[in-house]
Order: structure tokens, then sequence, then C-alpha cells
């Protein structure tokens, strides 16, 4: 239990005990109609300040349970797993009615300045937490104390059903389906004649590192692996074209043979694109359609629902492991985008990064460690419909900006959803 915590729960036992003993002594207290109201409620006042002294009892064990024994999906009050929060409003005010006066019960859930006590993190079994959660809960109303317990938000993947004619194609667009199959071979280009087009001849290198090799760029490349070939002197160091960054021409061949080898060149400094990128996703199959739901924080639109679908197979000369099985977990996976003239953008840029093969990748799943399995490849979906309790659902302000700036990362610009059809 972390001290912040403790402390949380300390203050839940300290106010409750000091709320019964002020609301008694003010029962008890002299003055006008002091007798009456001791006579009218001292079964009742008396039996709220035993409460209160039981209570302290059953919140030190509480305490010491909450401390030290880890009990049936956490101490959570109630018999239920997962995190739980009991929220609680210590402010009781009175209302004079005559000689008597009554308790004005403020619900918590409708108050903002609730105390919140979270309980998280702890696992294991006990029987003494749902005898625990009921006493907890008698002894606090009966101290006048009222008690809110409150189940965290559920997680929401999916919409509700949708009837195939509630299904509309996305405004726009002519065609809801797109296939992907085995990569094309690019031919009549070798791997030098690739860099060559990108790069430009530098005469004088300056006194400085190639950052691939970590060699100077007046001497020799320090890549001596296969499948590079000798150059000249007067070609061993050029520049790339746009961004300006000088390298070894054999560094920048071997890099390009360790990738895709589909034509494209990316510096490794400031990652700019020379050409069309392309990646190794698998052959699958993405469709795209609206349904009439919206998303949280898009009330006034309806959502474009993309289903991708990839089948397990054999690896490619382009994936980690040619010839070994891959596997294809999850899917079909379903993600939403809201159906606004931003989100059909969106939209027609995914479409582009599907055709190249730049959605999903072979490799190693950061979720579960599994190697040689699909996996995401740095664009962000939104795969929760209707709550945003994992990150990947809305509402998200700024997703949509997000995901274009990752297909800018991957050479994937608006100037290329004009061209999608």
């Amino acid at each position: 239990m972390s001290v912040c915590d403790r402390r949380g729960f300390e203050g839940v036992k300290t106010k409750a005990i000091d709320e019964c003993e002020k609301k008694v002594c003010v029962s008890k207290g002299g003055g006008r109609g002091a007798k009456a109201n001791e006579t009218r409620g001292s079964v009742r006042m008396r039996a709220g300040y035993e409460a209160a002294r039981t209570l302290h009892l059953v919140c030190d064990t509480a305490v010491r349970l909450y401390s030290g024994v880890s009990l049936n999906g956490g101490v959570s009050f109630v018999s239920c797993p997962g995190l739980l929060q009991l929220k609680s409003i210590w402010a009781l005010g009175t209302e004079a009615q005559g000689q008597s006066s009554r308790s004005v019960w403020i619900l918590a859930s409708l108050s903002h300045s609730v105390p919140t006590v979270p309980v998280k993190n702890l696992n294991g079994s006990s029987p003494v937490h749902p005898a625990l959660a009921g006493i907890t809960g008698i002894l606090m109303s009966a101290a006048a104390l009222p008690v809110c317990l409150t189940r965290p938000p559920k997680l929401v993947l999916h919409p509700p059903p949708v009837s195939k004619s509630d299904i509309k194609p996305v405004p726009g667009f002519g065609h809801c389906c797109r296939k992907t199959t085995k990569k094309q071979t690019r031919k009549g280009k070798t791997p030098e004649e690739v860099v060559k087009k990108y790069l430009q001849k530098v005469k004088s290198p300056p006194e400085e590192d190639c950052t691939i090799c970590m060699e100077p760029l007046g001497g020799p490349s320090g890549y001596k692996g296969p499948g590079v070939g000798p150059v000249s002197r007067a070609e061993s160091v050029g520049r790339l074209a746009q961004c300006r960054h000088q390298y070894h021409f054999q560094c920048l061949v071997a890099m390009y043979n360790n990738g895709n080898k589909d034509g494209s060149l990316q510096c490794p400094t400031c990652k700019t694109i020379y050409g069309v990128k392309t990646g190794n996703q698998p052959a699958g199959k993405m469709e795209y359609h609206v349904i009439p739901h919206s998303l949280p924080g898009h009330p006034d639109c309806k959502t474009i629902r993309i289903i991708y679908n990839i089948p397990p197979g054999i690896q490619g000369p382009e994936h980690p492991n040619p010839g070994k099985p891959y596997t294809a977990r999850g899917f079909p996976r379903h993600c939403y985008l809201p159906d606004s003239e931003k989100g059909r953008k969106v939209l027609r840029l995914l479409l582009v990064a599907w055709d190249r093969r730049l959605i999903f990748s072979v490799g190693t799943s950061s979720t579960t460690g599994e190697s040689d399995t699909v996996i995401w490849n740095e664009v962000h979906h939104k795969t929760e419909f209707g709550s945003n309790l994992t990150g990947h659902g809305f509402p998200d302000g700024g997703h949509l900006d997000n995901v274009l700036e990752e297909l800018r990362a991957q050479g994937i610009t608006e100037d290329d959803g004009l061209t999608e059809k």
C-alpha cells in the first residue's frame, strides 16, 4: 500500500469518526430544545455513536487488510473484480423543523468534491472482504455518512448490432474493399543504381564521420560485408539530394540491401524518404463502410468502421525469417474513424498505406512478446468504439492529426490522397 493510499484511507477513517462524534455531541449539547432532542433522538444518536466506534475498528481492520493481505479482486467493498472507488461526502447539513433536526444527505455521485479512495492492484482470495463490505456499508449508513460504491466504466470495443441494410458506403468512395497480394518484384535496377539515383557527388568530403559506419568520410567505408562491390574514390561519398546528408556510397548500398529493396531509400539521420516506400505487410483484406452510430466526442457524425483481415501464412523473402510460418492473432481487427471530412481524409491515406503494405508488418509483438507474427506498423488505430480505457478509443481530439503525422513519416502525404479513388 503506497503512502498516498494509506493517507487517503486513514483520512476516510478519521473523518468518519470525527463527523459521527460531532453529530452525537451536538445532539447532547445544552440549549433550548436539547432535552427534547435527547428524548426523541437518544436511541438513534447513541446507536450512531456506537456505530462510529465500531466503524473505527472496522476501518482499522480494513487498513491492516489493505496493507498486508491480498484479497479477492482487491478490497473493493463489494464482491467483484477490478478497480472500484469508494466515494463519500462528509459534509452533513442540518435542516431545522420545529424541535427536531434531520440529516441532509448529499449524494456522493452528484458531488465534484467527493474524496476518492482507489483500491487496486490486489489479487488472491480471502473470505473476509464480502463481510467487510457489508458491515462497512451498514455502519457508515448508520453513522449518517452517505456511501456511493461505483464500478469502473466498462470496456466497449464494438458498437451495437448493425443490420446489413444500415451499413452504407463511405461518402465519396466508389468501393468498400481493398485487397493486397504478395509483393510485386521490381525489376531492372540494381541496388547501386537505386542509390545513385538519389545521390549527388561530393568532391571534397567534410571532416566528419559517416553516421552509418562511424568512420571518417574522407577514408574508406567501414562496411566489409557481402553484396557491395568496390567503388572509385570519386564515388566513395555521396550527398542525398533533398536533405543534404552525406554518407559513404557503400554504406548506403548495404543499408538498402538490408531493407525491402523496393526502389526507395530513407535517410538514416532525418528519415526523409526518397522514392515510394513500401513495407512487408502480408496479403490480406481491408473493408470499410459507415455505420449509424456516433463515436464519443463526435456526436454530429456517424462512424467509419474499418475491418482488417490477414490470415496466417509463410514468410517471404522480404520478411525476417523467409520460409518460416507467421501467425496472425486477433483478426479480423475492427477500427473506427469519425465520418467527418477529416476522418474521410485519413481513410484515403490509410488506403494508400494499405496498398503500399505499410499498415502491418511481420515481427515481434510488443504486447505478447511473440515473434514471427503480424503486428501494427507504427500507424495507430482506434480499436475501442464506445470507451477509451486503454488509450485506443474516443474521445481523443488529437488522434486524426497524429495519424496524419504518422503517415507522413511513412512517406504518405495529403497529395497522395488526392490521387486515391
